[in-house]
């Protein structure tokens, strides 16, 4: 059986972690799908930083409004403000993209969850957001693969 037909089966058979012959990841997109998710996420990471995360962070109003709905105070909207910018800043980063897509994606569901049930708030925002979300995490799920062996190989 040639190196080749290793990668193949290892890919088939969801092993996709696997190197293949050239020494990459099997389940890397190709280049194209890398690209288009490249702009993808950085259009995302711009809205989530600027349009979602900074407005919390400075307490804006319009943030505000909702936060005191929930009742939770201000440290509240302060704490998803910070982690909505830092999971925006993580689509930027190549090894943590898929990651900070998984996280902002948990946060979308906690957002859709508190708006349809304590907000009275449309839903479709966080939900279309969760989609994209989990697209990216799905694309760069070799990148978090590789992060998580590679960091726990370097702590052993």
């Amino acid at each position: 059986m040639s190196t080749n037909d290793i990668a193949s089966s290892n890919t088939v058979s969801g092993d996709a972690a696997a190197p293949t012959a050239d020494g990459t990841d099997a389940d890397r997109p190709g280049r194209g799908l890398h690209v288009t998710f490249w702009v993808l996420q950085a259009l995302v990471a711009a809205f989530i930083i600027v349009a979602s995360g900074t407005p919390k962070l400075v307490g804006a109003e319009s943030a505000a409004v909702g936060f005191d709905l929930i009742g939770w105070g201000d440290w509240f909207m302060y704490a998803i403000g910070a982690l909505e910018v830092a999971g925006g800043i993580g689509l930027l980063v190549p090894r943590l993209s898929g990651l900070a897509a998984t996280g902002l994606g948990l946060l979308m569901i906690g957002a859709a969850i508190f708006n349809a049930t304590i907000l009275d708030f449309p839903v479709v925002t966080p939900l279309i957001l969760l989609v994209i979300f989990a697209a990216i995490a799905w694309v760069r799920r070799y990148q978090t693969r590789r992060l998580f062996t590679e960091g726990f190989k370097r702590a052993a």
